[in-house]
């Protein structure tokens, strides 16, 4: 799968053709550290009077070479492909190995840091169901009304926690047909790409 760059991407990522290459590894470096610890303009500022440069081109630059990384990485795309992907950017044969190797070195580590930054959802524990019928009232006396409560228990690092939820039976009945739709969708060849793209 190649990875599609918009041309403001390529724009800041055109950058990196103008430096050095020892330049474009400590920019690999601080790009992994912007993941990490967050912005940090002085890094820039930095930089920037070492280049002679604009500060703002230099942050270009390395959110450009973080964008890259950081999307490779989230669809785990094999080395062809980067290599592919980056070839379509135009830059020298040098240049391309040197992204290139900085990808395959930091692929781990930028995916647990993106695994650790995403938020952690609650997960399915258990669930209570009970259905009450109302057979009557004063004003009604042959009237059924079928209900059904649902304790949901969900656990969250650790905490539990629990949901109740209140539906009829043909509300039931449709949520239960959508998430078995859901179910054999999961089945088809595209989602189970996406599935292993994901992981």
């Amino acid at each position: 799968m190649l990875l599609v760059l918009s041309d403001e991407h390529k724009e800041h990522l055109g950058f990196l053709t103008r430096v050095d290459s020892s330049v474009v590894g400590e920019f690999g470096r601080i790009a992994v550290e912007f993941l990490k610890k967050g912005s940090n303009p002085k890094i820039y500022e930095g930089a920037a009077r070492k280049l002679n440069v604009s500060a703002e081109t230099v942050q270009h630059g390395v959110e450009g070479l973080m964008y890259l990384l950081t999307e490779s990485s989230k669809l785990m795309i094999s080395e062809v492909d980067f290599q592919d992907s980056v070839l379509t950017l135009g830059f020298p044969e040098e240049l391309n190995a040197l992204l290139l190797q900085l990808y395959l070195g930091n692929r781990k580590e930028i995916r647990n840091i993106l695994k650790e930054l995403s938020p952690s959802l609650p997960r399915y524990h258990n669930l209570e169901w009970r259905l009450d019928v109302q057979l009557a009232n004063r004003a009604l006396r042959q009237q059924i009304k079928p209900v059904m409560i649902l304790k949901l228990h969900l656990d969250q690092n650790g905490d539990k926690n629990s949901k109740i939820l209140q539906t009829d039976p043909a509300t039931l009945i449709h949520i239960i047909h959508q998430l078995e739709k859901a179910l054999e969708e999961m089945k088809t060849s595209h989602c189970r790409r996406i599935v292993r793209n994901i992981k």
